[in-house]
C-alpha cells in the first residue's frame, strides 16, 4: 500500500484550491456579465424614457400651469391663484449641481453625452432598451473570454479592462457587428497572462486569490442591489421582457391625459383651443 506523503497532502490541497479558484472566477464573470448587462440596461432604459417621453411630460406640465392659470382668472381665488403659480413654479426647476452632471462623468471617464459635450459629435441614442439576441450572445462570450478578473498580472488587467471598455460601448449600442470585430480583434491580440512574480507559495497565491475574488462579489452585489433599487432600475424590472413596449404604454397614456387636458383648457378659454403639443 503505496503510504501518502507530506508533498502528496500538499499536492491535493493545491489542486482543490485550484479548482475552487476556478469556479470563483466562473462564477464571478457570470455575475459580473449579468450586473454589466442590467446596468446598460438601466442607462438605454433611462435615456430612451428621457427622449421618448420627456416632451410628453414637459407638454403635460406645461398644460397643467395653463389649465390652473385660466382657472385662476376665471375665479379670482385666492386659493386658486396659489395653485396656478405653484404649477408654473412646478416647470423646469432649477437642476442641482449634481444633476447638471449627472450621466456625464462616471468611474471610467466620460460617458457617450459628455465625450459630444468635449469633442462636438453627435450621441446616437440606443435604438432599444435592451440589445437583441445576437449582441447578447457575442458578448457574454466575448466578456468571458477577454475578462479582467482572468489575469493575474496588472499590466495584463489593466489591458483587459480598457478592451472591456470598448466591449461594453458596442453592447450598450446594440451593436453585433462591432461585437463580433472585437472578438476577431481579441482572437489575433490574444490573451495569455504572463505569470505572477514568484514571491508567494502557489497555496498562498490561490488562498489570496480566493480572498479578492470573495470582496469583489460582495462590491458586486452591492452593485446590483443599487441598480435593482434605483427607480430607473424598478421600472425595467416590472417591464418584464419587452422594456421597449412599456415605453410605448406609457407614452400612449401620456398623450391621452395631454389630450385631455388640451380639451378643459379649451373649455375654460372659451373654445380658443390650445396650442398643439408633442404627439
Amino acid at each position: 500500500m503505496t503510504e501518502t506523503t507530506d508533498d502528496d497532502r500538499a499536492r491535493d490541497a493545491t489542486r482543490r484550491l485550484e479548482q475552487a479558484v476556478r469556479a470563483a472566477e466562473t462564477a464571478l464573470i457570470e455575475f459580473e456579465i449579468a450586473v454589466e448587462t442590467f446596468r446598460i440596461e438601466v442607462e438605454n432604459f433611462s435615456r430612451l424614457h428621457e427622449q421618448r417621453l420627456g416632451p410628453l411630460y414637459a407638454r403635460l406640465e406645461e398644460l397643467d400651469a395653463r389649465v390652473a392659470e385660466a382657472v385662476a382668472a376665471r375665479t379670482g381665488d385666492p386659493a386658486d391663484v396659489a395653485r396656478a403659480a405653484e404649477a408654473r413654479a412646478a416647470i423646469a426647476p432649477m437642476p442641482r449641481v449634481s444633476e447638471l452632471f449627472h450621466g456625464w462623468l462616471d468611474s471610467e471617464g466620460h460617458s457617450p453625452e459628455g465625450y459630444a459635450m468635449l469633442t462636438g459629435q453627435a450621441v446616437q441614442p440606443p435604438p432599444r432598451v435592451r440589445p437583441g439576441e445576437e449582441a447578447r450572445a457575442v458578448y457574454r462570450e466575448l466578456v468571458r473570454t477577454c475578462h479582467p478578473d482572468l489575469a493575474a498580472d496588472p499590466a495584463e488587467r489593466d489591458r483587459r479592462d480598457a478592451f472591456l471598455v470598448r466591449v461594453n460601448q458596442a453592447y450598450a449600442h446594440g451593436d453585433a457587428e462591432a461585437l463580433r470585430a472585437l472578438a476577431e480583434e481579441w482572437e489575433r491580440t490574444g490573451g495569455h497572462p504572463p505569470e505572477p512574480p514568484d514571491e508567494l507559495t502557489r497555496g498562498e497565491e490561490l488562498a489570496a486569490r480566493l480572498e479578492w475574488l470573495a470582496r469583489r462579489k460582495e462590491l458586486l452585489a452591492d452593485a446590483a442591489a443599487a441598480l435593482e433599487g434605483s427607480a430607473i432600475g424598478s421600472m425595467l424590472r416590472m417591464a418584464g421582457e419587452d422594456p421597449d413596449a412599456m415605453l410605448t404604454e406609457i407614452a400612449l397614456g401620456l398623450r391621452e391625459r395631454i389630450a385631455a387636458r388640451e380639451a378643459e383648457l379649451a373649455a375654460l378659454l372659451g373654445g380658443g383651443g390650445a396650442a398643439p403639443g408633442p404627439r
